[in-house]
């Protein structure tokens, strides 16, 4: 009797093809310029308490500096192995938000103009970036299943 070694989803052919294809996408000049974009955003959300001073508002120091290495790290994802990361994309779009509503949000906050503002602009720019990333992958992935589902049966 002789076994077969079975075949893991990790090592399925249109698992592999989409990934090369996701991978592909990432190469691409647009996606590149948004994910070193969208690290340089992540990084000043996480620098800008000591950049704009958020002088004893702690817990909206600890905030900005979690988003916005969450950010970077996911943008860095991106930027390196798209096909393994594209399926949390929504998060940078999400955490865009937060940074935005964060000022108001978080308990405790004696606000500033330069804090909100410094929170407003720099979450705009993640939320466009994240949701650029994410709708140009989208439709590239689009484009691709509607090219080979038009094309003639041999």
């Amino acid at each position: 009797m002789s076994t077969t070694p079975s075949m893991s989803m990790e090592t399925h052919p249109d698992i592999a093809e989409l990934r090369a294809r996701y991978d592909e996408f990432g190469e691409g000049p647009v996606p590149q310029l948004a994910e070193g974009l969208l690290v340089l955003a992540g990084l000043y959300a996480a620098a800008s308490p000591w950049i704009i001073g958020f002088s004893g508002q702690t817990a909206l120091m600890m905030c900005n500096v979690f988003a916005g290495l969450a950010v970077t790290l996911l943008a860095v994802g991106h930027a390196t192995t798209f096909g393994r990361t594209h399926g949390i994309g929504f998060v940078a779009p999400l955490l865009g938000i937060w940074l935005i509503v964060s000022p108001w949000l978080v308990n405790g906050v004696s606000t500033t103009t330069g804090m909100i503002w410094s929170n407003v602009v720099v979450g705009a720019v993640v939320f466009a970036l994240g949701a650029g990333i994410l709708g140009l992958a989208m439709s590239r992935g689009d484009t691709r299943r509607r090219s080979s589902a038009t094309r003639p049966m041999p």
